[in-house]
């Protein structure tokens, strides 16, 4: 049986059994254990009878190798050094950081990280928009300086021996095989909106590979978090701590601007929050008027992703509940950027 035909209360009743015996690896014993966030992978409140409290991790099966996991909590660390703040990682009990662990019924192998406790609030949702919308320019200012300081740490980072993740390249982003999965063959697309995606992948597969061997965009392609959107910044006071650097990855700097926006593009308040972020990212970081103009490409990039990520996660009721909205959304990208 495949895990993901179990019902949702199934799925998590696995989970949890499975984080309690993690448990044991950090010789911590739980108070109590919530689920706070179950969608690619599933986060728990640990609360420890000392009275500590934790984020534990259970990762999506197979998304990433153990050198990969291990490549993403160094790079994690270093980020934290530069002075972007980040969730940070609990060793086991030996020091390890993360273990991998076996699930029965149906049986699987999955990885489990633990972090220290994040208080603070969201700056927003996927599903919800930012969570004030009367601080908009507050809000995307953060996040374009967040993002341009993460794009500075990266390109001046030498990469640990070892060092492997995953590309938003020209090829994992609209190659034959791309990263997310063949979006163009999502079950709910219709024949013409197939056909739409097909035309338009072959065009902005050319378009990547282009800009990718300018040589004057040379320093803006690195590793980047690749889900730099409100729900994924905390903040706590002053403090403000970039989380789930799960999908990050080797990529190109705008590309990490398309995710930051994506969902707001269709809001009253997207022209200040587009031209906030990129004031935020301009303190930190150089970003010409010349490098704003090939947005349309990798906004319509990001909309195959989320095809992608649809069609690959079909079982899941997120992707099935997801699926039209996205496709709309970058069926109407696709056609804008092939008249243009």
């Amino acid at each position: 049986m495949d895990f993901y035909q179990l019902d949702t209360d199934a799925q998590v009743e696995r989970l949890e059994q499975l984080a309690r015996r993690a448990l044991t690896t950090w010789e911590l014993e739980a108070d109590n254990l919530d689920l706070i966030k179950y969608r690619e992978n599933a986060v728990f409140k640990l609360a420890t009878t000392n009275g500590t409290a934790y984020a534990l991790r259970i990762h999506r099966a197979g998304y990433h190798s153990d050198d990969a996991l291990r490549s993403e909590l160094l790079w994690m660390a270093a980020v934290e050094d530069h002075g972007v703040h980040v969730p940070k990682l609990v060793a086991t009990a030996r020091g390890e950081p993360f273990v991998s662990m076996v699930m029965d019924n149906p049986r699987e192998t999955r990885q489990v990280d633990i972090f220290e406790w994040v208080d603070g609030q969201q700056l927003g949702s996927v599903e919800d928009g930012v969570s004030d919308p009367t601080a908009i320019a507050t809000t995307y200012d953060t996040i374009g300086s967040l993002a341009a300081q993460l794009h500075n740490q990266a390109t001046g980072w030498e990469l640990p021996p070892g060092f492997t993740r995953h590309a938003w390249d020209a090829e994992g982003l609209a190659g034959e095989k791309p990263f997310w999965g063949p979006f163009w063959k999502l079950e709910q697309l219709t024949d013409g909106q197939r056909e739409l995606m097909v035309t338009a992948r072959e065009q902005v597969y050319e378009d990547l590979k282009t800009y990718g061997e300018n040589p004057e965009n040379k320093d803006r392609y690195s590793m980047i978090h690749a889900d730099f959107v409100a729900e994924n910044l905390m903040v706590d006071g002053d403090m403000v701590r970039l989380i789930d650097f799960d999908d990050a990855g080797f990529g190109w700097h705008l590309f990490e601007l398309a995710t930051a926006v994506y969902f707001e593009m269709e809001q009253d308040y997207y022209p200040a929050a587009w031209e906030a972020m990129v004031a935020g990212y301009r303190r930190h970081r150089d970003l010409p008027d010349s490098q704003l103009e090939h947005m349309p490409l990798f906004f319509l990039a990001r909309g195959f992703t989320y095809l992608g990520w649809a069609h690959t996660r079909q079982e899941t009721e997120t992707a099935k509940e997801l699926a039209p909205m996205l496709i709309e959304k970058a069926c109407g990208l696709a056609e804008q950027y092939l008249r243009s």
